[in-house]
């Protein structure tokens, strides 16, 4: 399967062209399609694993493909209140602002 051009990757794959290949052939194009588990349900772990691990930049990109992947702005929404309580406001806070970015970008606000 022929990964999508990636404007993150793109932007660092000269200085770490190998992490990039591992993300394309490793994690994209053999984890992500594995048959045990949804690519909505994977969306749905790993945007609350940034949440919680306050990975602002990374989850930008995972909201997208979260969307793209089936997951509803509420489901989204959702799990970064519930996250509130768990990884922290502010981490919580953060997330909402790249859910709303996100949400702009796409016309979906």
């Amino acid at each position: 399967m022929a990964v999508k051009p990636n404007p993150s990757r793109e932007a660092v794959r000269a200085v770490v062209p190998r992490m990039i290949e591992l993300s394309e052939d490793l994690i994209y194009a053999d984890i992500w399609e594995r048959p045990n588990m949804s690519k909505r349900d994977r969306s749905l772990f790993v945007i609350a694993t940034l949440v919680s691990t306050y990975r602002p930049e990374q989850l930008k990109g995972h909201i997208g493909r979260g969307l793209d992947n089936g997951l509803t702005k509420d489901e989204i929404a959702e799990v970064i209140t519930h996250l509130a309580f768990y990884a922290g406001w502010p981490a919580s806070m953060t997330a909402a602002r790249v859910l709303r970015e996100v949400l702009e970008e796409r016309g979906l606000v």
